[in-house]
């Protein structure tokens, strides 16, 4: 189709463990420890590995396409094979138009050259001429906040200035595609934020956006749609809030594998407003949390906990139904209990993620646990940030008219008891 901007069909890219041998020189000296050692040649099946294995998606022109997973599930793999870094074992892929990959920031500069001289080549490196790059030069150091150390050699920059001349460079070339890994991390919260404001103007801009991170409140904020890898295969492809719903809850399935052993369990946690089942919210509204929880033998002086985690994992609310005043409750083989928590979700926008748990105090014994139990958007029309929203309203404002006297005299005359006219 014409508005598909990238697609895989089918692709698989194998790799080796160990030793590669390349020339006779290497390859005489690894045989004769081998033969000391008693170590075989056979094998090299065994040796060799799938990073990925039957990928198919494709994205369309100015789209922003998130790919997430746990370390080693294939992703930065998949960018390099897009940017032709590597070729496919199996497969193929198409990318329409110019490509720029973010994937290490600063990896063409040279330590005994300035920050001036590392401009010009980090940005031929990426495919920007030298006239481009001279058109953007004045941008380019205004966005890295680098202008008094521009002539200084990099080798004298901080990890942080390092990574700010990286970035400021690779945000400047105006793909068609753009591969994104791991980049919108660098130098201190102004500079992020500078950065997350940059990507979005590159987005707007209509690129095509391939988005890799282990942050995935800013995978949600950047992309509509996205994939989860593990193990080098697709586990899910869809909407981004759906994807990232399937990762975190890969934890939860893997504890339903032993729910045989367990004499209660969590069978059905949902998280709604007003309207039904959903999971992006706007600050302040009123949420209700329907959980249901089965007994698969007799247990006595049961509660539910309910507790809420942001997005770096720090449990910022929790309570229980025996905290809240409704005592506990026991439980027969089959039988089922069912409450209904409701909130106020007086946070501050970000992503959070609601957890579960089935708890006995007196002895302090964990039944079950789902961590988390769902992942939700909120979101707020106005800038407050922090762990809470007070919901602020600005309600004097006023600009008063020039003192006649300085402000030394009407001082002295403060802390000296005077009174203060202004006329």
């Amino acid at each position: 189709m014409s508005n598909v901007a990238l697609q895989m069909e089918h692709v698989y890219k194998k790799f080796r463990k160990g030793e590669i041998f390349n020339s006779l020189r290497d390859l005489i000296p690894a045989l004769t420890g081998r033969m000391f050692r008693q170590q075989e040649l056979s094998g090299s099946d065994q040796r060799e590995f799938w990073a990925l294995q039957d990928i198919s998606f494709e994205v369309k022109e100015g789209e922003a396409f998130g790919i997430i997973g746990h370390n080693g599930a294939g992703k930065s793999t998949m960018l390099k094979l897009l940017s032709r870094i590597m070729k496919p074992s199996r497969g193929t892929f198409q990318v329409k138009g110019r490509v720029s990959a973010l994937i290490e920031l600063a990896a063409g500069f040279h330590q005994d050259l300035t920050g001036r001289e590392n401009i010009y080549l980090y940005g031929t490196i990426l495919g920007m001429t030298r006239g481009e790059i001279a058109a953007k030069f004045d941008d380019i150091v205004e966005f890295s906040g680098l202008e008094q150390f521009i002539d200084t050699p990099v080798k004298r920059y901080s990890s942080g200035m390092y990574a700010r001349l990286g970035f400021a460079v690779a945000c400047h070339v105006n793909p068609d595609v753009l591969l994104v890994d791991e980049v919108l991390s660098v130098g201190d919260y102004v500079f992020q934020r500078k950065c997350v404001s940059r990507m979005k103007e590159v987005i707007r801009n209509g690129a095509t956006v391939l988005f890799v991170s282990h942050n995935l409140r800013t995978v949600s904020e950047f992309c509509q749609r996205g994939i989860l890898l593990d193990h080098g295969r697709v586990v899910k492809i869809g909407a981004i809030e759906d994807v990232i719903s399937a990762y975190l809850n890969r934890s939860n399935l893997s504890q339903l594998r032993d729910v045989n052993q367990k004499q209660a369990i969590i069978t059905a946690v949902r998280f709604r407003d007003e309207r039904g089942e959903c999971t992006r919210f706007q600050s302040g509204d009123k949420v209700w949390i329907d959980i249901e929880v089965t007994g698969q033998s007799r247990c006595k002086k049961l509660a539910v906990q309910l507790y809420l985690k942001n997005e770096e994992q720090q449990v910022i609310f929790n309570t229980s139904t025996e905290r809240l005043g409704l005592g506990n409750f026991d439980l027969e083989a089959g039988s089922v209990y069912t409450c209904t928590f409701e909130l106020n979700l007086n946070v501050t926008p970000g992503m959070y993620h609601p957890c579960v748990g089935l708890f006995r105090y007196d002895t302090e014994k964990n039944y079950d646990r789902w961590e988390p139990a769902a992942t939700i958007y909120v979101s707020y029309h106005e800038d407050v940030r922090g762990g809470v929203n007070c919901f602020p309203k600005v309600t004097r404002q006023e600009v008063r008219p020039p003192l006649e006297k300085n402000l030394t005299d009407l001082v002295s005359e403060g802390r000296s008891g005077g009174k203060l006219e202004v006329k």
